[in-house]
């Protein structure tokens, strides 16, 4: 019988060739039917210009494969420091899986057509919603965010909104990515992939717990 991948990662004679994209690809889909809300979660960590990091939770929509992508404002806190410092940390936890994917990376900015494609696909009261948010600064009272609201949805009507031109996408491009599997006794398995450029074939490393 053909192995699956998860059972090839954690098979120390036969490691060989494997892609961790292929792999995310198969706990992702696994996690679809586990995860009761939003298995698409991610904490992502980024730092700002003191070398302070921050960690929010954001959700991964859009990978191919060059990498991981999540849509934000650039004007928020997290946007302004991933275009300072373009590099970043995630975290996928599955909780009924008992599994987890960690990655970091350098960052890119994603193409207009790609931010246009994930922008159009989200419901209207979504889109209203990244106009109508100075996400991450000061609020007076939740009324000024909803009278801002009620102010674009009017002048909307039946018309499509447009993407705001500080809502856009980042992609991280991983140089590492550890599969992690919760074992008895906390004698977890763990393995670390590792590249030296988007270009570079990865090697996997077993670590401890």
């Amino acid at each position: 019988m053909l192995q699956t991948l998860t059972e090839r990662l954690f098979d120390d004679s036969d490691r060989t060739a494997l892609d961790p994209f292929a792999l995310f690809e198969e706990w992702f889909a696994l996690a679809r039917e586990a995860e009761p809300n939003d298995p698409h979660a991610m904490a992502l960590a980024s730092v700002d210009g003191d070398g302070m990091p921050d960690v929010r939770m954001v959700l991964l929509n859009g990978r191919n494969a060059r990498g991981f992508a999540f849509f934000t404002n650039f004007d928020s806190a997290k946007g302004r420091q991933l275009l300072a410092q373009p590099k970043a940390a995630m975290v996928m936890h599955w909780k009924s899986l008992r599994r987890q994917i960690r990655m970091r990376g350098p960052v890119e900015v994603v193409t207009p057509a790609e931010a246009d494609a994930y922008f159009s696909s989200r419901n209207k009261g979504s889109q209203i919603a990244s106009s109508a948010s100075l996400q991450s600064r000061p609020l007076d009272s939740r009324q000024t965010l909803l009278g801002e609201v009620d102010r674009l949805t009017a002048s909307t009507g039946e018309g499509e909104v447009t993407r705001p031109p500080h809502w856009s996408g980042f992609r991280i491009v991983p140089d590492s990515m550890e599969f992690w599997k919760d074992g008895e006794f906390r004698l977890h398995d763990r393995v670390r992939f590792t590249r030296a450029a988007p270009d570079q074939p990865w090697t996997s490393q077993r670590l401890y717990p």
